[in-house]
């Protein structure tokens, strides 16, 4: 369950790059989401932010994502997680993923190290003490997938066309696939806004209900920005607004 919960937090919430080609982010770029549960109990928040800096001589993103829960629901599940990706400026590719949580008890820290010269991920395991290689072919981690795909043109995408990508994560990589649904208006608290809508494939079982439990609303403009996210589980419902935003690429378009 903690790891499905993770990602429903931060692998979820992905967008894509529109007709224009515009930057779809920049250095600054800041996004603060409400977590609901059950469309009402305040669960938490999350926040994702970028800027740019230089690593091992070359000009990257580097990007955190942060989440924890708050009120009623942190006295049941308290969760305090935090991620770190340094990604090429250019091409997008992972170099460095760093990845700290803690929910409900359950405690991850690793550090993945990504060599593309010889397609080999080094991962630093400082909970169980150990260390791994494991071979991939063309990966994003958690937080580069959700730069990636918003670098993607999409202004030909038709409803029931699907995006595919390899996700690295926990030592493996897991092919991850994003089912365009059509264009929907939206009421938020920025105002009234057309959406493009998605849905990512989920594992069902302990925490889902079905494999298409989960449905994401991203903004249909250059940003191509998450503006909420709707996840069915077993028991109840997780929802996550966009709240506050700073720092974007391009205004919304209203």
């Amino acid at each position: 369950m903690k790891k499905y919960l993770s990602i429903v937090v931060f692998l979820s919430i992905l967008t894509l790059q529109g007709q224009d080609q515009k930057p779809a982010f920049k250095s600054g770029e800041w996004l603060r989401y409400k977590m609901s549960y059950s469309g009402f109990l305040r669960a938490g928040t999350a926040v994702l932010e970028v800027d740019e800096k230089e690593y091992q001589g070359k000009k990257v993103f580097h990007t955190k994502g942060t989440g924890w829960t708050s009120g009623m629901i942190k006295w049941f599940f308290e969760v305090d997680d935090y991620y770190e990706s340094y990604f090429d400026k250019e091409n997008i590719k992972p170099y460095v993923f760093k990845r700290k949580i803690y929910e409900g008890g359950y405690k991850k820290h690793t550090i993945t190290t990504f060599n593309h010269d010889v397609k080999k991920a080094y991962v630093q395991d400082f909970t169980l003490q150990r260390d791994t290689s494991v071979s991939f072919n063309k990966v994003q981690d958690m937080l580069s997938s959700f730069y990636y795909l918003r670098s993607l043109d999409i202004s030909k995408i038709k409803p029931g066309d699907e995006i595919k990508l390899d996700m690295f994560f926990d030592e493996e990589t897991f092919p991850f696939r994003l089912k365009f649904l059509g264009k929907q208006s939206l009421r938020t608290h920025i105002g009234k806004l057309e959406t493009l809508v998605f849905r990512p494939y989920v594992l069902s079982g302990r925490v889902f209900k079905e494999q298409e439990s989960v449905t994401i609303w991203i903004s249909n403009d250059t940003n191509k920005i998450p503006l909420k996210l709707k996840a069915d589980l077993r028991v109840g419902s997780l929802t996550a607004e966009l709240e506050d935003y700073r720092g974007l690429a391009n205004p919304f378009a209203k």
